[in-house]
């Protein structure tokens, strides 16, 4: 038995196929792990309201006997609508601002040559190993104007050391003879980030959008705090009063979606809360693994 790599074939030992079938099992494991909650949840969000049967029973319930009604009730809801929406706003604006802000930051940070530069990233590293805490960045933000803005969402965090420090590793991973052969035909350092690292980090600012857009998506402290409004709330505030609504028996929240059961519809509007980041991951699962490699090695 044996693997061929480039044309030649490498023998597995004894050993070598031990430790592949166990890394199979355990990848197999890890697979039943993940996917029974969710299609636990897939079903529960399409089960009728006159089921009658177990959770185990309703997991293997056939696909035509399934009813849509909580998702007709969602998506007929005024409120679940501008929910999404400004979901949607928060994460466009927040990893756009977000991209913006660290890109120059990161490059910055990557230049050898920088006065002052260890100071820089120490100063840096600061706030990211001494959290100053909830009581000064809430009064921050609402001295700043922010409060019942989108902004307040993804403005304060719209920088975050990790991922910045992820960044630096990979711009500083990029050959210094590209960046000073532009630096003598006379381009400016802002040409340089634009012309010849911008195009070379798809992987990094993929990887690291990806990051920024799923912790704005799943964001709900933030936007309980500054968020005052009904119609600036986010979807996820809107689940979480689905839920605790329908666990403390209170269905003011619940009864505005229509015949669906309680059950159906928390398990409906937690999948499609998780659809837009389900959609964009596969578009950027090849960059994702060689993003974060080459960032970390060096950072």
């Amino acid at each position: 038995m044996g693997k061929k790599i480039k044309g030649t074939t490498v023998r597995l030992t004894g050993g070598d196929r031990t430790f592949y079938i166990c890394l199979d099992i355990f990848l197999v494991l890890i697979f039943i792990v993940v996917a029974i909650p969710m299609w636990s949840t897939i079903t529960l969000s399409f089960r009728p309201n006159h089921f009658i049967g177990s959770n185990l029973e309703g997991m293997f319930l056939a696909p035509w006997k399934w009813s849509t009604a909580a998702y007709k009730a969602l998506l007929g809801n005024n409120g679940f609508i501008l929910a999404f929406s400004n979901s949607l706003k928060i994460l466009v604006m927040g990893v756009a601002t977000s991209l913006f802000l660290t890109i120059p930051m990161a490059y910055v940070l990557s230049v050898k040559s920088l006065p002052g530069r260890k100071w820089l990233n120490i100063f840096i590293l600061l706030p990211y190993l001494f959290n100053v805490g909830l009581i000064p960045t809430y009064l921050v933000v609402t001295k700043l104007g922010l409060t019942n803005h989108l902004a307040a969402v993804f403005l304060p965090g719209a920088i975050g050391t990790y991922n910045c420090l992820i960044m630096r590793g990979f711009f500083e991973g990029i050959p210094e003879e590209l960046k000073e052969s532009a630096r003598i035909d006379g381009a400016a350092e802002w040409l340089v980030l634009l012309r010849i690292i911008l195009p070379l980090s798809k992987p990094i600012i993929m990887t690291i959008g990806l990051y920024y857009g799923v912790a704005f998506w799943n964001d709900f402290f933030h936007a309980m705090l500054y968020l005052n409004s009904n119609a600036l709330q986010p979807l996820p505030i809107l689940l979480r009063n689905i839920l605790m609504a329908s666990g403390m028996n209170e269905f003011v929240e619940v009864n505005a979606f229509g015949e669906a059961s309680v059950q159906s519809i928390k398990a409906a509007s937690v999948f499609m809360a998780a659809i837009p980041m389900i959609i964009a991951y596969p578009f950027i699962q090849k960059y994702f693994a060689k993003g974060t490699l080459l960032g970390s090695v060096k950072g």
